[in-house]
């Protein structure tokens, strides 16, 4: 059997923060896992290192399922994003490592390719419509066959999901939270006519997508939600929150318009009442955060009962290691969606070279044993880390709302 001899935490930042967990056996192969938590890397870094860590030494690589178990069940303070991020570093890793010992890609040891390649979705924005539009048209002429639109609102100093470039967007800008400003009332007159000039001007081949970004109330979702039927969006994201899971059920209601939710999910019980009431239609739980691939597989598998489909998160907060599980996930699973896509820096890249490949649209996680991720270790310590919060939002009458 395949000992686990050692195990370290490598924090960097070439751009923006990532955590993650090098696992090594006593044959010389290692693994890789993120472990990465927007704006809380250091918390998760901490619990690796001081009770992980020295659990795993010892241990037998293979036993995947025992480790994830023994971590989950071990802690007896089960579930939560720092918890569940570290089993999932733990977890990505051993599955690399398994794939090393094979000679096999991670996807052929979960049942093997379901598709040719995976379908992304790019991330069009803009401070006007006209500017969202433009940049979408570059997208589709890229051969996206899915893009996500969001645009600035009028009246507001800054809207979620639009940046000043292209490709990249970080909303971890700050050493301190940025407080952003929301309007309900502005938002809900912008977002049909930008579904309208979408549809005018990139057809009907292309599916468009929208991030609501948990700020509606069920009944405002639902009321968006029937405004843009017409235009059919492949999806409405993040509507709600969704700690009141009842809230969605409210929604659909009102709207036959297609809801994802789950990027901040954390287990399957979160996703449980929702997938099992058919109250969505895509899960959004990633890799990094829901317990790494092992448990993602049974979400997975759970929402394939009920004809949910997946469309895991994948924003620069993941790095080439998780988005690298994602994509072995996603070449896997029957019941695939989407996976949202967004560019990492060229640091970020160099850092973290890669054998997963894009192009018109789709993606492959490559054929390379184990995840097809390396890091480079030297490189990764010229980028130290860097404290960046995630924004708040207000009201216009100084609230404090969801971001």
């Amino acid at each position: 059997m395949p000992k686990i001899t050692s195990a370290k935490v490598i924090v960097t930042c070439p751009g923006r923060n990532f955590v993650t967990l090098k696992i090594e056996t006593d044959e010389g192969v290692y693994g890789l896992g993120d472990a990465t938590l927007n704006g809380r890397e250091l918390s998760v870094a901490s619990y690796l290192t001081d009770h992980v860590i020295p659990c795993l030494i010892g241990r037998d690589a293979h036993r995947i399922e025992d480790i994830w178990q023994y971590l989950y069940k071990g802690a007896y303070w089960r579930r939560g994003p720092v918890t569940m991020s570290a089993i999932a570093a733990v977890d990505t890793a051993l599955w690399d490592i398994k794939g090393k010992i094979a000679g096999l890609p991670v996807y052929q040891l979960l049942g093997g390719a379901s598709r040719e390649g995976v379908m992304v979705y790019g991330h069009a924005n803009g401070t006007t419509i006209e500017d969202t539009i433009e940049t979408a048209k570059v997208y589709k002429d890229e051969g996206y066959k899915a893009i996500r639109i969001q645009c600035g609102v009028p009246g507001l100093p800054s809207t979620y999901g639009v940046s000043k470039d292209r490709y990249f967007y970080e909303p971890a800008d700050a050493d301190l939270p940025t407080e952003n400003v929301w309007s309900t009332e502005k938002y809900l007159r912008v977002v049909p006519e930008l579904f309208k000039a979408a549809r005018e001007a990139l057809g009907w081949d292309v599916h468009l997508l929208h991030d609501i970004h948990h700020r509606l109330t069920p009944i405002e979702a639902g009321r968006l939600g029937k405004d843009l039927e017409q235009y059919r969006p492949f999806w409405l994201e993040d509507a709600t929150p969704a700690e009141n899971q009842e809230a969605f059920r409210l929604i659909r209601q009102h709207t036959t318009t297609p809801l994802a939710v789950g990027e901040i999910f954390n287990s399957i019980w979160d996703a449980k009442d929702l997938i099992q009431n058919q109250l969505i239609d895509y899960i959004r739980a990633t890799v990094v955060h829901a317990g790494g691939i092992s448990h993602l597989r049974k979400i997975a598998n759970l929402a394939d009962l009920y004809q949910v489909r997946t469309g895991c998160h994948g924003a620069t907060d993941l790095s080439p290691v998780c988005m690298a599980a994602a994509l072995h996930f996603d070449l896997s699973v029957p019941n695939f969606g989407v996976q949202e896509y967004m560019r990492h820096t060229p640091e970020t890249d160099a850092v973290f070279p890669h054998a997963y490949t894009f192009d018109r649209g789709m993606m492959h996680p490559g054929d390379k044993p184990g995840l097809g991720v390396e890091i480079d270790e030297e490189l990764a310590a010229q980028y130290e880390y860097k404290r960046a919060f995630l924004p708040v939002n207000r009201l216009e009458d100084g609230t404090m709302y969801n971001w």
